[in-house]
């Protein structure tokens, strides 16, 4: 008398790959086109977040936080890192007080404070990295772009720049 056993048979295995995995492929395509569609419904391109999300929340006070896989680095029209989580505000075309979004510029990580986008028709959003305001075309923004982890040397920089925000807000 044999007992029955614990594993299913393959069949059921080979039968259970090709309908679980498909159905995963399409939710995380479904939730890089839901981000998409969300932003476009808020005056705001949809390639803004890079496709590694994997989920976001807004709470009835407006803020949309963004959770991505891990942090990367991506480029739009200069090096772009994402914090594991990216916070800000969301009114109609803007993201403002943003948090875990950088931008390098001239060696140096900035962080992006505010996205804006005034006017759809003038095909123009507005970054604003505190010290200055860039202008950068939004077709950029039409597509969600790969991001790759960052470099140790990029870890290194952002790790320095948050040391260095940190003593200037206990300075104020």
């Amino acid at each position: 008398m044999s007992l029955p056993s614990s594993s299913p048979p393959p069949s059921t295995l080979i039968l259970f790959s090709f309908l679980v995995i498909p159905l995963v492929i399409a939710s995380a395509s479904a939730l890089t086109a839901s981000i998409q569609s969300f932003l476009l419904s808020h005056g705001l391109p949809g390639g803004l977040f890079p496709e590694n999300v994997k989920s976001f929340t807004l709470d009835p006070n407006g803020l949309l936080e963004v959770f991505l896989d891990r942090p990367c680095l991506t480029k739009f029209e200069s090096k772009v890192y994402f914090d594991s989580v990216v916070r800000a505000n969301l009114t109609y075309g803007r993201l403002q007080g943003l948090e875990g979004l950088s931008q390098e510029e001239l060696f140096l990580w900035l962080p992006i404070k505010d996205i804006i986008v005034y006017d759809p028709s003038s095909g123009l959003i507005l970054f604003d990295i505190g010290i200055a305001h860039k202008q950068l075309s939004l077709s950029l923004f039409e597509d969600p772009p790969p991001c790759k982890p960052p470099s140790d040397s990029v870890v290194k920089a952002k790790k320095k720049e948050q040391m260095v925000s940190a003593g200037l807000e206990s300075l104020r």
